[in-house]
């Protein structure tokens, strides 16, 4: 892809738009401190960058991107069938765009997977990987219950999933005392576009990254909330023994959206890795 101008245009708002090697429009908006390490953060299913807003706050010394994946957000939502290998791909097209040689790449749930696919196909462009509430496979019968949930909603609607994703998200103190947050999330997430949304439902339920995963030659963190019950911490801990050198974090009493309900102990992990990192250049 190249790294013309052309290619990208920013709004009054500050959100960008970058053009993938395919022509797909990327949302993505730039933060922190420009020469500060490089950090790109992709968010979970049927969400968008906001997931990481509570995050990027605490990180104002580094050089960050959020983008909203394609089908998602602000992106553009193109007709399936999607992969996660493409996810990845578009991640190595915003980076190109942007002339970041390498960055340390952070997951959340789709995320995390689209993080492995991006790391398998681009590994010289990742300096580390944090890898949150997330898998490299979500089983043998994954790809007829992602269908099955992509039916419904086709079905009944997104909001009438709402409360069982509140509920799978966050744990029942976070829902209490931010109602905001979660209230934004639900928004979000009623707000997508139904096609986009069954494809990458069908996506995850396609992905299958274990073979990858003994592949990775750069530090490499997990992270998982204790209730997390999407991801359990027994995936968690599978997915960390599998990568050379992994360290594995569980989060006490949080869930599935650990940089919403965790973010202090978020940004704490993407700095230790990056000081891992920085130590093993």
């Amino acid at each position: 892809m190249s790294n013309s101008a052309a290619n990208a245009r920013e709004t009054a708002s500050g959100v960008a738009y970058a053009r993938t090697s395919d022509g797909i429009g990327l949302a993505y908006r730039r933060s922190g401190r420009p020469g500060g390490p490089r950090i790109v953060l992709i968010h979970s299913l049927a969400l968008d960058a906001s997931v990481w807003d509570r995050v990027v706050g605490r990180l104002d010394d580094a050089d960050i991107v959020t983008m909203d994946c394609r089908g998602h957000g602000r992106s553009d939502k193109p007709a399936g069938p999607y992969n996660v290998e493409r996810f990845g791909d578009d991640i190595a097209d915003l980076m190109g765009q942007l002339g970041w040689r390498d960055a340390v790449i952070a997951g959340c749930s789709m995320g995390g997977c689209v993080a492995q696919a991006f790391a398998a196909r681009h590994p010289k462009l990742v300096r580390a990987m944090l890898l949150i509430d997330t898998t490299a496979w979500y089983g043998e019968n994954a790809p007829a219950e992602w269908r099955a949930r992509a039916a419904k909603a086709r079905s009944e609607g997104l909001s009438s999933m709402a409360e069982f994703q509140a509920t799978r998200w966050f744990g029942d103190r976070f829902g209490m005392e931010h109602p905001a947050q979660v209230q934004h999330a639900m928004s979000v997430f009623t707000a997508n576009d139904i096609d986009a949304y069954a494809a990458t439902c069908a996506m995850l339920g396609d992905a299958d990254l274990r073979r990858h995963l003994g592949s990775f030659r750069f530090p490499v963190s997990v992270v998982v909330g204790e209730e997390d019950y999407a991801t359990p911490v027994e995936t968690a801990r599978d997915l960390a023994a599998a990568i050379p050198g992994a360290s594995l974090t569980v989060l006490s009493a949080a869930r599935h959206l650990t940089p919403i309900e965790c973010p202090d102990q978020i940004a704490d992990a993407i700095r230790s890795l990056f000081r891992r990192a920085t130590a093993n250049a």
